[in-house]
Order: structure tokens, then C-alpha cells, then sequence
């Protein structure tokens, strides 16, 4: 617990590889809390994706009973309550391998465990807890998060949805529209937002799903993926709601909803992987068994480039996922023991690693779309039919980068974090970005560097990219100050240098940490995907310096700025892209299946 540290700081702090948690480094129990869940999903789900794809909403609800029974909707629920009081990692670690085999079961698992059950968990009174969460927790009732409105979607604050207090003081009545609101159809209670009065900011409440209370919806909405996730609009007309129902303090909506979507950030990236690994062994199944030309279509460079990029993908997207969950939960555990509730300590915890969460819930959501549809182009014809379960899978991962916030505006907030971090003091951006801004202003040092040890080139230069980082942030920063966020290309452009440097280093620092275990010749894949993933985020670290620079500089500081990026992102030594994918590739083909 000595290295624990705060959100952001990956940026301008050097981590030891021994200083994060992977997925090797599970326990016993967390291993057979990961099996028994893959057992579950392989017996319960997968077997039935076919229901899911025709709309039985029945049969959704049916799994998440299921699911309730064997305890998994439980993991985050403290043992007071009926819950098993799992660390965060082991929380993640369920919603992984929970959510593999159809993105239905999936967005009603993480709409019930995380936005319908955790706002009562972190923000409810011990009254509201103890009512409601072990039924939660238990699967007895099921939770449904009533957010968006029409004209509220990432304006999520600026909802319609009125309260008013009763004469007697004794209960609200609500009235308004929410929409795409997932587990809709078959909800025990809601988490509604509303405003009271002319109040800036929306307030929170737990609503009991009773329609004869003035509780209507619209049928079944018909989308283009996670087909059999109820999904419905839901009518509120004056729905009596006791005082004692609003949830935390009055004015508080807004923060309960912000919270709630850090935390949905990073399980979405979590129920991500499993699919991308589900999608990536159907892939090298398929090609194996696929003749053309006599021969395996596995055996075509094409196909293989393929297969190590959806590998590669998979493999960063796992590291950086855990990484964060592990940061996370050490943040919790220190703030506990400095004598915070679990509560306070839980919901501190996660907030700390905003900037962290949305770079996982772009990345990874981006990656499994990406894997998906290269799923889909290897198996050709057979990919775009519903008899194989890739389209289903590229059809499922579509609003993964639309829920939890759009990808766009988690790429404006990660910036716009980072940024205030700093102005707060909670992160040191100043000093690194002047000493940054002193190194182009220097003489090149022109010696080559021993690369000899492991990684020893690829550590050096993820600090250049934070270096380029910080050269073309601070200086947009200098330019436009609090109007930087008025700049959102510049902003998006920012967000992918950010996004690429945390996933390259968390992929780098998992390997490193791999091969001091087990040795360098028994991870020997490992290190190329680390490798190939890094060559990659250069290429977009580049790329997207570039546009950032030329956007806002111009003559000698333009030209300086873009000589730096160059030189920030210039490798000594080149890997072989072509014989490192080669070689990824021919490890999945050997295991025919995703084998990391």
C-alpha cells in the first residue's frame, strides 16, 4: 500500500511494473470466482443465444434470477446487506466474464448491479439500504436507472422531470418522460431523477415500479443490438414517492449520476474483454477449420494480421482494465483505514480515478467493435449470417461506445479532468510540461542509449509520449485557457494521445511484470503484442500531434512543436511489425483459440 497512487499521476510518474495488479496475479478464490462464473455463462447463456436474438425478454430475466441464485449479483453488495463484500478487482473480474456471451444479458447485468443497485449501496440511508438492497442483492427484485429524457441525453442535467412536495410534506409527486431505460420491463424499483422547484441541479430518488402509482410505459423499443434487453420508455404521472425515498440530499442528482457513471465506465470496459476474447477464438476456430486453396485460410498472412491485431487488442484492454480496478480498490482500502465508511471511502475511491475510467470505457468499447468486425470479415459470408454468432456480437458491441456516456464526450472529460486535477493541485502538470517546453528549447543529445534489457527502449519511450503530451496540453492550455473547452477537436485529438499512453504503458508493464515471473522465452507472444500495441499508439500519438499542433501554432513555435513530436516519437531501434504479428498469430492458430 506504500505506492498507491492517485488518478492522473500515471501521466507524469514512472510506475514499476511491480506496482500493478494483473491478471496473473489472481488469487485462489478470485480463479474460482472466474471459473464458476464461465461455468454459469457456458451452461446458462451461451447455449441459448439464439432466445436472445428473438427478443424473449423472459428469458433474460429468467438468467438474471439465475444469476442472483448463485450469488453473482451480490459481489459488490457489503455483507450487511446480504451481499458477499468483494474488493472492486473481484467485481470487475464478474462483470468480465459475466457479460461474454451475449451483450443482452450483459447490459441487464451491469444496468442492475451497478446504476440500479450502487446509488442505494453508496448514497442511501441505512433505513433505504436495509430495505432495499438485499432484495437487490439477492435477485428477488431488479433495478432499473431512469436518467435519460428526451431532450437530457449527455445534458444529463438539464432533465424535465418535475417533483413536487406534497402539502402535508410527507411525499413528491413525480411527473415526466424517461427513455432507454434498460431492465425497464421487468424492474421492482427505479432510480429516478428530478427536479424540485427551479433547483440548478436534478435530485434523486428510489421509486417502487407500481403502476397503479402512476407509473406507465411505452412497449419493448427494437434495436439494432442487445435485442432482448428490455429496454422501454417509462412515463411517471404524479407517482407518489415518500420523503423518505429521495436519495441522499436534495440538489445531490447530478453528483449521484456522475458517480454512478465513473464507476459503469470502467465495468463496461470490463464487459468488454470477454466477448473480445469469445469473438477472437471464434475467429481462429473458423479460420482454422475454413479450406481455400487447398490450405487453412489460418496459414494466409491476411487472415493472421488479423488475428494478432484482435489478440493485441484484447490483451491491452486487459491490462489496463485491471490495472485501474486495482488502483481503484487500493484507494478504497487507504481511505478506510484513515477511518472513512465504506461508503465514503468506496465512493471517493473511484471518483479519484475518473480520468481513468473513461480512457478504458473509450478504448476498450472502440477495441470490441473493431474485433467484432474483423470477426465478421474472416468469416466472410458466414460472418454476416445469423447462423454464427459474429454479427450478433458486432451488432451487441454498438452501444457500448453510445451508453455510460458517448465515447466523444468521455474523450472531452478525460482533457477536462486532467486539466482541473492539475489547477487543483492533485496532479503536477506544471512542472513537467515547463521542464518539457526547457528540452525543446535545448540541444538534442545525440547518443545512442543502451537498449539491452527487456522493454528498456519501449519504457524510454512512453516518456517521451507523455512528454509530447504535455508539450502540445500545456501549450493549448498557454493559448486558450478556461476557453480549451470550447476547442473540442483539439480536445479529442488531446484524448487519443492520453488514451494510447495509459493503454501502452499498462500493456508494457503487464509483460514486464510476466516475464520477471515466468521468464522471457515462456511469454514470448506477450512481449510482441506489447510490442505491437506500442508501435501502434506511436502511430496515433503522431498523427494526432500533429493535427493538435497545427491547429493552434503557428511559424517558429509551430515548427518547433512539431520537431519535438518528432523526435519524441522516433524509435531507435524498429520493430518488425509484419514478424511480430507473424508470431502472435501462430500462437493463437497452434491453441485455436484467444490463449493469453
Amino acid at each position: 500500500m506504500n505506492n498507491v497512487t492517485r488518478g492522473g499521476q500515471f501521466l507524469v510518474k514512472q510506475t514499476a511494473c511491480e506496482d500493478v495488479f494483473t491478471p496473473e496475479d489472481y488469487t485462489e478464490e478470485q480463479l474460482m470466482m472466474r471459473d464458476s462464473v464461465k461455468e454459469f455463462i457456458d451452461k446458462e447463456v451461451w447455449p441459448f443465444k439464439d432466445r436472445f436474438e428473438k427478443k424473449d425478454y423472459a428469458f433474460t430475466e429468467a438468467c438474471m434470477r439465475k444469476a442472483g441464485e448463485m450469488g453473482f449479483l451480490s459481489v459488490a453488495v457489503p455483507e450487511a446487506y446480504g451481499g458477499m463484500g468483494m474488493g472492486f478487482v473481484d467485481t470487475v473480474l464478474v462483470c468480465d466474464y459475466i457479460s461474454g456471451a451475449t451483450g443482452s444479458f450483459s447490459t441487464a447485468f451491469g444496468a442492475h448491479t451497478g446504476i440500479g443497485t450502487m446509488p442505494i449501496t453508496l448514497y442511501g440511508t441505512e433505513a433505504q439500504k436495509a430495505k432495499y438492497v438485499p432484495k437487490l442483492a439477492s435477485g428477488e427484485w431488479f433495478g432499473a436507472y431512469c436518467l435519460t429524457e428526451p431532450g437530457a441525453g449527455s445534458d444529463a442535467n438539464s432533465g424535465k422531470t418535475k417533483a413536487v412536495l406534497s402539502e402535508d410534506g410527507t411525499h413528491y409527486s413525480i411527473t415526466g418522460q424517461k427513455m432507454w431505460i434498460s431492465n425497464a420491463g421487468f424492474c421492482n424499483l427505479f432510480i429516478v431523477f428530478a427536479r424540485i422547484e427551479n433547483d440548478k441541479n436534478i435530485t434523486g430518488f428510489i421509486v417502487e415500479n407500481d403502476p397503479s402509482n402512476g407509473i406507465s410505459m411505452n412497449e419493448e423499443e427494437h434495436k439494432l443490438g442487445i435485442r432482448a434487453s428490455s429496454t422501454r420508455q417509462v412515463f411517471f404521472n404524479e407517482t407518489k414517492v415518500p420523503v423518505e425515498n429521495m436519495l441522499s440530499e436534495r440538489g445531490n442528482g447530478f453528483k449521484i449520476a456522475m458517480n454512478a457513471l465513473n464507476v459503469g465506465r470502467i465495468k463496461l470496459a470490463a464487459a468488454c474483454l470477454d466477448a473480445q476474447r469469445r469473438v477472437t477464438s471464434g475467429a481462429v476456430k473458423y479460420a482454422n477449420e475454413r479450406v481455400q486453396f487447398n490450405v487453412p485460410i489460418s496459414s494466409f498472412g491476411a487472415i493472421k494480421y488479423k488475428l494478432a491485431e484482435m489478440a493485441t487488442s484484447c490483451y491491452a484492454g486487459e491490462s489496463a482494465t485491471y490495472r485501474a480496478s486495482k488502483d481503484i480498490e487500493n484507494r478504497i482500502k487507504l481511505r478506510e483505514e484513515a477511518g472513512e465508511s465504506h461508503q465514503e471511502a468506496e465512493l471517493k475511491g473511484v471518483e479519484e480515478f475518473a480520468i481513468e475510467c473513461s480512457i478504458l470505457k473509450v478504448a476498450v468499447s472502440e477495441d470490441i467493435q473493431n474485433c467484432s468486425d474483423e470477426g465478421i470479415q474472416i468469416l466472410g459470408g458466414m460472418g454476416f449470417s445469423e447462423d454464427t454468432p459474429m454479427e450478433s456480437a458486432w451488432r451487441d458491441a454498438r452501444i457500448s461506445r453510445i451508453y455510460e456516456g458517448t465515447n466523444e464526450i468521455n474523450r472531452m472529460l478525460s482533457v477536462g479532468m486532467l486539466i482541473k486535477k492539475a489547477m487543483k493541485g492533485h496532479v503536477d502538470l506544471l512542472a513537467p510540461a515547463m521542464k518539457v517546453a526547457e528540452e525543446l528549447m535545448g540541444i538534442p543529445d545525440f547518443d545512442i542509449p543502451d537498449y539491452s534489457e527487456l522493454f528498456s527502449e519501449e519504457k524510454d519511450m512512453i516518456v517521451r509520449l507523455k512528454k509530447a503530451f504535455l508539450m502540445v496540453a500545456g501549450s493549448a492550455v498557454q493559448k486558450f485557457g478556461p476557453d480549451l473547452e470550447e476547442h473540442q477537436q483539439l480536445l479529442m485529438a488531446a484524448a487519443d494521445m492520453l488514451i494510447e499512453i495509459y493503454m501502452a504503458e499498462s500493456t508494457i508493464l503487464r509483460t514486464e511484470k510476466l516475464a520477471k515471473k515466468v521468464g522471457q522465452d515462456a511469454c514470448k507472444e506477450q512481449i510482441a503484442m506489447a510490442q505491437l500495441y506500442l508501435y501502434k499508439a506511436v502511430d496515433v500519438i503522431s498523427q494526432k500531434g500533429k493535427e493538435s499542433i497545427v491547429s493552434f501554432a503557428s511559424g517558429d513555435e509551430q515548427r518547433m512543436m512539431l520537431m519535438g513530436l518528432r523526435r519524441f516519437t522516433k524509435y531507435t531501434n524498429m520493430p518488425n511489425i509484419v514478424g511480430l504479428r507473424e508470431q502472435i498469430a501462430a500462437k493463437l492458430i497452434a491453441a485455436n483459440e484467444y490463449c493469453f
